[in-house]
């Protein structure tokens, strides 16, 4: 199974990936900002069960070629890399139109059970959870002691308890601030660029980093 040192190591990336504001925690500040608390918690829970969906996915399918390919494994981990970069100038380039996504959120009213499916869609569709399962994930499993896709899946479930407490801080924060949050154009802009500029942090990282076997 996954060693001690490895499981330290992908929590650690895991936490610098999640506390990053990019969709999925947006969605729940734009819930928290918008509806409240309520809102907020039941975005992240729908949010977490996209990821478990996405974690499945990739432990059954690409498991296995990272089980038999290293030049697979390199390429996907490339192009991951290159990915993550892009997301993080896109999210700096878009900073400044995050109070106007807020705002138009703010009109709308639904139920719980519509917001779930809205964090699902969210969570289940979002580039960055993605690419990180399919490029970094995999760099923290050590295939001589096999069982390559029990491995990932232990992986993703330590990246969705981590996502589960984060998301939940940044929605309670932002559903306590909504109303210093909404105020400042600034601030949201500051939301959005620090989460751009670490994830083309987190992008070059990834490309420089991993297994060499």
């Amino acid at each position: 199974m996954v060693s001690a040192d490895r499981l330290l190591a992908f929590a650690a990336m895991s936490f610098l990936l999640i506390v990053v504001p990019g969709p999925s925690v947006l969605f729940v500040i734009g819930r928290a900002l918008a509806q409240g608390r309520r809102a907020a918690l039941t975005t992240v829970v729908g949010n977490t069960v996209g990821a478990c969906v996405l974690v499945v996915a990739v432990a059954l399918g690409v498991g296995s070629v990272v089980e038999r390919s290293v030049l697979v494994f390199t390429a996907l981990k490339l192009a991951g890399a290159a990915y993550l970069v892009y997301l993080g100038v896109k999210a700096w380039r878009e900073r400044g139109a995050l109070r106007a996504a807020f705002a138009g959120d703010a009109a709308v009213a639904q139920g719980s059970v519509r917001t779930f499916w809205e964090g699902f869609a969210v969570g289940v569709s979002n580039p960055k959870t993605i690419v990180f399962f399919a490029a970094v994930l995999p760099q923290f499993v050590d295939r001589g002691q096999g069982h390559v896709a029990v491995q990932m899946l232990l992986l993703g479930l330590v990246f969705n308890l981590i996502a589960v407490a984060s998301d939940s801080v940044w929605g309670l924060v932002a559903a306590t601030a909504r109303g210093w949050f909404a105020r400042s154009p600034r601030r949201l802009s500051a939301v959005g660029g620090v989460g751009g500029l670490t994830m083309i942090g987190l992008g070059v990282t990834v490309a420089v980093s991993g297994r060499k076997d």
